[in-house]
């Protein structure tokens, strides 16, 4: 997920999901001179991104976030796009954007501290799958009574969790990881999806847009229904944003200015790996 979202969402979320353990050794990059005190380098548009975190961004290129930083790149003028890869861990912003090793971080829950977030490109929430032909069709809140005795997964210290036992259903829950290595194992998105066509588990809560794509991937047809209908309880839907550091102002009316007259495509983009878009009435995206 972005990052960001795993900390904001759990006591802080992201995405999101964190997706490694170990750091990867940051190439530096000299900081270019952009506006007048900015250190944005002015010919290269530099990522800071975790380098195996699919459908966000992986070292191939594959991941939205990767095809986003290139829109970003030919609207604002870039050469190229350079990275600087860092996991989605503790320590992320102060290796990468905070080291002036890089100038944007693509993907970024709105209202964390650590940088400052240019207006959101995009708002999804944690979602709720299962077997569209199963006995669960047409559970919309995690308080459904179909739902009890059921076996549901859920990632360690997410927002969802507490919804989950505010409604009595970690008894049989099963819990994954919030910390994976993705450079090693499969993200626990999409261990999950897996799990429920194998019928491991009943159904699962998983951050949106990671839910979408491997959903997506699956050869059973599964339901994705957005949290949006919870009573109370945690936070379930995020507003992502790009972060910038605090002192780049210029730069950050910049990347706005690109949202604002770009955002149908980004819509296109996102929608074409499966992320489930909200407008401020929660009411889903399509197009």
């Amino acid at each position: 997920m972005a990052y960001g979202a795993h900390r904001t969402c759990s006591a802080a979320l992201i995405s999101m999901t964190m997706a490694a353990l170990m750091p990867l050794q940051a190439h530096s990059q000299g900081a270019g001179l952009g506006a007048a005190g900015e250190l944005v380098d002015p010919e290269t548009l530099r990522v800071c991104a975790d380098p195996s975190n699919m459908p966000f961004s992986d070292k191939s290129g594959e991941g939205f976030e990767n095809k986003l930083a290139e829109m970003v790149a030919a609207a604002t003028g870039r050469s190229s796009v350079a990275y600087t890869w860092f996991p989605s861990i503790p320590g992320f912003v102060r290796n990468t954007l905070g080291a002036n090793r890089c100038d944007i971080i693509m993907g970024y829950a709105q209202g964390d501290e650590l940088v400052q977030n240019t207006n959101a490109y995009y708002r999804s929430s944690y979602v709720l799958i299962y077997k569209k032909d199963g006995d669960l069709a047409g559970v919309e809140t995690l308080t459904d009574p179909k739902l009890v005795d059921k076996r549901i997964g859920v990632v360690h210290a997410t927002s969802p969790s507490a919804n989950m036992a505010a409604a009595r259903l970690m008894r049989k829950a099963k819990i994954y990881p919030l910390v994976v290595d993705t450079r090693r194992a499969p993200s626990m998105a999409e261990v999950m999806v897996r799990d429920i066509v194998a019928g491991v588990i009943d159904a699962a809560v998983v951050w949106g847009p990671m839910a979408g794509y491997y959903v997506r991937k699956s050869e059973v047809d599964l339901a994705i229904v957005p949290l949006t209908r919870e009573k109370g309880g945690s936070r379930m839907a995020y507003r992502i944003t790009m972060g910038v550091r605090p002192s780049d102002q210029q730069w950050k009316r910049t990347l706005n200015s690109f949202i604002r007259e770009n955002q149908d495509d980004i819509n296109k983009l996102l929608l074409s790996y499966g992320v489930p878009l909200l407008n401020e009435d929660d009411e889903s995206i399509t197009e």
